[in-house]
């Protein structure tokens, strides 16, 4: 069976991930200097205005404004803004859970694997992000005279029975300086980001910024907020999820350290050969220690006996919001970085989450042995 599969990538300056990376920031900064802080931080953004808003219990002295413009500077936005914020401290009720060591909330999430690519990850998703990557390094170092921050792309791929065979279309909108035209850029994009990454584009349909104009972006042609973009930040919509977004929050909130476990567990699993492809659900109540379901799908390329499957991976993982926390050592983890091209497949990054070398060995000589 052939089916063509898309997934999308958003560059730096999209205004969605604007937001993602001053919410990770700030909560980097509160880490940095409190190892408990419990942060759930969102960011709205729209023309010169921001807006910081949400729940902070923390010992550390940040200056959470500050942080944002620092973020925007970094991006290339370099315009005045103004920030509002109205931040309170987390709710005594959901301190409670936590405090007991317990989910912070209720909810499910996904982890998803295949062996397709290096980083375990569908082919779509991972040129996705390496374009926007690579485009925003251009912009930075070589074209900043020609490129404006804002941008995405999107890349489908044709597969058959299940494996990728092809890049079927690519399309590129890259925000521009004003008198750049389409025809200034399309070489750039072509012979110095598509054809490094992906090779000959004969039988490739590629679309590069297919209105013809591209002048405004950013916040000044569209809004932005925090955990927008929830699809570009997995898999690219090739798995499913849980609904939860994961910049801003710290690690207590399983919708993150729950939906990296995940994605630890999957990744393992392929990894360590007993599927060449995997998806985990895990399902949280607020307060609880140990998840209240676990459902795994290796889409008949590993075992069918879900029962017995799930009984296993208990022996090999702590599915505990304390035992997450201290497997994936979520303490050292660095989340702006994260908050751009993904926080899935990030082998760049060298997160905890994506090392399984280790523990795909450990369940491989732990499978052959039941």
């Amino acid at each position: 069976m052939e089916e063509i599969i898309t997934s999308e990538s958003v560059f730096q300056g999209h205004p969605d991930k604007i937001c993602d990376q001053i919410s990770d920031a700030i909560l980097d900064a509160c880490l940095e200097q409190d190892k408990g802080s419990r942060v759930a931080i969102e960011c709205a953004i729209k023309d010169e205005v921001v807006f910081l808003f949400g729940e902070i219990t923390t010992n550390a002295k940040v200056n959470y404004s500050k942080v944002a413009l620092s973020v925007l500077d970094r991006i290339g936005y370099t315009e005045r803004y103004v920030v509002h914020e109205k931040i309170s401290k987390q709710s005594r009720d959901i301190a409670l859970g936590v405090n007991r060591k317990g989910a912070g909330d209720q909810g499910m999430m996904y982890g998803y694997a295949c062996d397709e690519t290096l980083e375990a990850m569908p082919l779509p998703i991972v040129v996705a992000h390496k374009i926007s990557k690579t485009i925003d390094n251009l912009r930075k170092y070589k074209y900043s005279h020609m490129f404006g921050p804002d941008g995405k792309c999107q890349v489908s791929v044709r597969y058959n029975n299940g494996r990728p065979m092809r890049f079927e279309t690519i399309v590129v909108s890259a925000q521009t300086l004003r008198d750049v035209t389409v025809a200034d850029i399309e070489p750039i994009i072509k012979e110095e980001v598509l054809i490094p990454l992906i090779g000959k584009l004969d039988n490739v349909r590629v679309l590069i910024n297919p209105t013809g104009s591209f002048e405004k972006g950013g916040p000044y042609a569209d809004s932005g907020l925090t955990g927008r973009k929830i699809i570009v930040d997995t898999y690219g919509g090739i798995a499913h999820h849980g609904g939860g977004a994961f910049s801003g929050k710290d690690c207590s909130k399983v919708d993150r350290s729950g939906a990296y476990f995940a994605r630890y567990v999957a990744k393992s699993i392929v990894k360590a050969g007993i599927a060449s492809k995997c998806e985990i659900c895990i399902a949280y109540s607020i307060g609880i220690c140990e998840p209240v379901s676990i459902h795994i799908n290796t889409f008949g390329t590993g075992p069918e006996d879900n029962e017995f499957f799930v009984s296993f991976l208990k022996k090999h993982f702590d599915f505990t919001p304390e035992g997450i926390r201290k497997e994936l050592r979520l303490d050292e983890v660095k989340y702006e970085p994260l908050a751009c091209y993904g926080h899935m497949g990030r082998i760049d990054l060298k997160v905890p989450w994506e090392d399984v070398n280790e523990k795909a060995q450990e369940i491989k000589e732990a499978f052959k042995a039941e």
